[in-house]
């Protein structure tokens, strides 16, 4: 079964959260726990936390379902000691608000090595970065996700991925989150039907799908290989409809969050529809 939802608001807080997937009809959703473009953000206060579980069980969301994202500042793999500490600080603030609000899984970008250090060293520090955390943390699963390959941005290879989760000490909670659009714009044509089923065969060779977790469903306003972040709406951009009608009727992405990130907000609960709609039993 698909578990299909999108990333939504948690303005008001993060109680807000559920209430706001319900609406769009979502079977799963995202949100950002605190401000994704701050640093630190006031403690989760007691009614935040029951209000968030309440609303998630009255709402009937599972927290397996449910696939936060993690602030946009925080790089694990930063080449500066001071600002990979504060990154670390901020990611393990992070798994906590998670572990408050019985959250299983947290999801996060790499990080990136800023031209200064070795995509190697980088991917080291994002692995250390991670055995630091979840030394300190439990229950919750750190979930990478597969970058496009901006910047000097790391994740951008399957090869990337299995080399962080290698070097990580706790297998039992580390993960992955594949991004369409940014699957794409690293060079993997998941577009065309032999595409797809190399990716994914690639996939399952180098990094496994014991280690999928979940899924973002986003259109690309860029194309193969462009290593550009754009997401567009589901079949406006580049990709077209038919990778997301395989995604639908391919078991292997059953029983995950799969997370709506389109640009277009209004265009949720139709692209929620029309997805579960291209399943063919």
């Amino acid at each position: 079964m698909k578990f299909i939802g999108a990333h939504v608001s948690a303005s008001g807080g993060v109680e807000n959260a559920p209430i706001n997937a319900s609406k769009i009809g979502a079977k799963a959703f995202a949100l950002f726990t605190k401000n994704q473009k701050q640093w630190f953000a006031k403690p989760l206060s007691t009614e935040n936390i029951d209000g968030f579980k309440s609303n998630c069980e009255k709402l009937g969301y599972d927290p397996k379902y449910i696939l936060p994202h993690d602030s946009y500042l925080i790089n694990l793999g930063n080449p500066v000691p001071e600002n990979l500490a504060k990154s670390r600080n901020a990611f393990l603030d992070e798994m906590q608000r998670c572990e408050q609000l019985g959250i299983k899984l947290l999801n996060f970008h790499p990080g990136a090595h800023l031209k200064q250090i070795s995509e190697e060293e980088c991917i080291e520090r994002i692995a250390e970065s991670i055995n630091i955390t979840l030394d300190k943390t439990k229950g919750v699963t750190a979930v990478i996700e597969n970058t496009a390959g901006q910047g000097s941005a790391i994740g951008y290879k399957f090869e990337h991925l299995a080399a962080i989760i290698e070097m990580v000490e706790d297998k039992s909670r580390v993960g992955v989150c594949l991004d369409t659009c940014h699957t794409f714009t690293a060079g993997y044509d998941i577009k065309s039907e032999e595409g797809y089923k190399n990716t994914f065969e690639e996939f399952e060779n180098i990094v496994g799908f014991q280690y999928l977790k979940g899924l973002h469903l986003n259109d690309s306003k860029k194309e193969l290989a462009s290593r550009v972040d754009r997401h567009d709406n589901i079949g406006l951009g580049l990709l077209g409809v038919e990778v997301f009608r395989r995604i639908m009727n391919d078991p292997r992405f059953d029983d995950m969050p799969i997370i709506l990130e389109t640009p277009n907000s209004d265009l949720w609960e139709e692209e929620i529809v029309m997805l579960y709609g291209f399943k063919s039993d």
